[in-house]
């Protein structure tokens, strides 16, 4: 893939360049890989979903077929700057290990020191390595300048391709770049930005926004963004009900946000100027409790009746979203319809990854923005349905927000 530019956020920057891998000469180089192994696990620690896993596997087999090592570094879970048993990587190089097949994977139990040190100067090409967790040191997340230093000891060229921790500036993710001429940005990384970048850069229209999730308060900065972007923008999850309460709804015990309510008023009028076409749904799928074997039934959704809550859109807005989602040419869809972990509340959910995986099929640009809308086309079996899951949950929301992204700024020049 050739070098790619990079919109930002303001337009007081130009726009930049960032190398990517397959530009990079890595032949005998070992090559520091940042890659995002933040993967969930089970009770007995082994790999509960490898997606993440999987998709920093191209990447790797690029640098080995380019004659170059990988040493690969990563982050798992909450461990506050100490080792913790909890969040150990070797389960990880295992998987990593059944995944590659025929490429040797080291485990270092250290991301820096000696043992790190030796397993990577033993490393030889066509193997691999995989150092233990970065947060096992505080350091990491306070971008502190001499560990980005002694990481970088243990590479001759930089790549990051770890998008899902893109948004956050660390010292693996940006001051290590400091050390390193040589650097460039993965495979994973590279599709990252070219997919969300179209949606905020130059989409082919009519551009379409699907957004759910529970809260107004998560995804308040992503609509401002997309109302100078979009033609239209599609509302569901538990958000609906601040929108709906915004518009003069009775809303029952639907969870609303009732500090948002002017917010959402104000971007309704917002929509309304720019002629930007905001859809609430119609009906939803209202119960008597919070649970999957409670009593259910569709109502309007303007008029839900005290005692009930909405817990996902109802079959009027399933299809009215569907001939929207249709109709658009570019897809971005971020945050569930309702409360799919419960099978009675999935179906809102689960018609709008349907439609996003017929209108792919159409020839439209189908993006799904990580998080839970990711783990419902999982859930689903539709991943690979449409054109693109990202693997960064907050990075995706704050690339869509038209933040700059501290771990893509640090890769250009």
């Amino acid at each position: 893939m050739p070098e790619i530019r990079v919109r930002r956020s303001s337009s007081k920057h130009p726009k930049t360049m960032i190398r990517s891998v397959s530009d990079l000469n890595l032949e005998g180089k070992r090559v520091l890989c940042r890659v995002d192994f933040n993967v969930p696990q089970n009770s007995d620690g082994t790999i509960a979903d490898d997606t993440r896993i999987a998709a920093a596997i191209p990447t790797i087999r690029n640098i080995i077929e380019k004659g170059g090592i990988p040493i690969l570094m990563s982050h798992l879970g909450r461990p506050k700057g100490s080792p913790n048993p909890k969040y150990e990587l070797a389960s990880v190089a295992l998987r990593l290990t059944e995944l590659l097949q025929d490429v040797t994977v080291y485990f270092a139990n250290d991301c820096i020191g000696e043992e790190a040190e030796k397993t990577v100067k033993n490393a030889k090409q066509g193997e691999a390595v995989l150092l233990q967790n970065l947060r096992f040191y505080a350091e990491e997340e306070a971008n502190d300048t001499e560990f980005a230093k002694r990481l970088a000891a243990l590479g001759d060229v930089y790549v990051n391709d770890a998008f899902g921790a893109a948004h956050r500036a660390h010292a693996s993710t940006a001051g290590i770049t400091e050390f390193f001429p040589e650097r460039g940005a993965g495979l994973l990384m590279l599709k990252e930005i070219k997919y969300l970048g179209s949606v905020i850069g130059s989409p082919e229209h009519p551009l379409l926004a699907i957004l759910g999730g529970a809260k107004v308060s998560g995804k308040i900065d992503v609509l401002s963004n997309l109302l100078d972007k979009c033609d239209v923008i599609l509302i569901g999850g538990g958000m609906m009900f601040t929108f709906l309460k915004a518009m003069g709804g009775e809303t029952g015990d639907s969870m609303v946000e009732d500090d948002r309510v002017a917010m959402a008023r104000k971007i309704l009028s917002e929509a309304k100027s720019k002629n930007v076409r905001l859809i609430l749904p119609a009906d939803t799928i209202a119960s008597t409790e919070f649970s999957n074997d409670t009593e259910r039934k569709t109502v309007d959704a303007e008029f839900i009746p005290d005692g009930w809550r909405g817990l996902d859109i109802g079959p009027k807005t399933a299809a009215i979203f569907r001939l929207e989602i249709l109709a658009a040419k570019t897809i971005v869809w971020n945050g569930p319809m309702g409360v799919f972990e419960m099978s009675n509340f999935a179906a809102g959910t689960r018609s709008v990854a349907e439609a996003m995986a017929e209108a792919t099929l159409n020839g439209s640009i189908t993006i799904v923005g990580g998080g839970d809308s990711a783990a419902a086309m999982a859930q689903f079996g539709l991943s690979d349905t449409v054109s693109h899951v990202s693997t960064g949950g907050g990075a995706s929301l704050e690339f869509l927000e038209g933040k700059t992204l501290p771990g893509v700024a640090a890769l250009e020049y």
